[in-house]
């Protein structure tokens, strides 16, 4: 059984950093690209924040987020992170990870978790 947890969300002041993780179980780590994806407000639309290819280390990222996001993995732990520095408050919403053959932003992908809301706010 697949499973993909979000944890390290919560509430920051502009200007602050957070980093997330997804721990990823049930599928071949490697042979995926993994994704950060996010939702604001709840019922919103997604938007793609970053995806990298797990197994060549290759990153990609929306505008708005490079420069202040730094998508990474852990393949041993088969741990999925998004360190965000210099927080806006336009970043919050509920991030999500996801998983799928192909990086980049798509209708649906293959794995998502649950998400973990990340709030900026002073």
């Amino acid at each position: 059984e697949v499973h993909l947890v979000e944890s390290g969300g919560g509430l920051v002041q502009p200007g602050g950093s957070l980093r997330l993780s997804c721990a990823a179980s049930g599928f071949s780590f490697d042979d995926y690209a993994m994704t950060w994806i996010r939702q604001a407000p709840p019922g919103e639309g997604t938007e793609w924040v970053s995806s990298i290819y797990s197994s060549s280390g290759y990153t990609y990222y929306t505008n708005s987020v490079k420069g202040r996001f730094t998508i990474s993995t852990d393949n041993a732990k088969n741990t999925l992170y998004l360190q965000m520095d210099s927080l806006k408050p336009e970043d919050t919403a509920v991030y999500f990870c996801a998983a799928d053959r192909v990086a980049g932003p798509r209708y649906d992908y293959r794995f998502r978790g649950q998400g973990t809301q990340v709030t900026v706010s002073s």
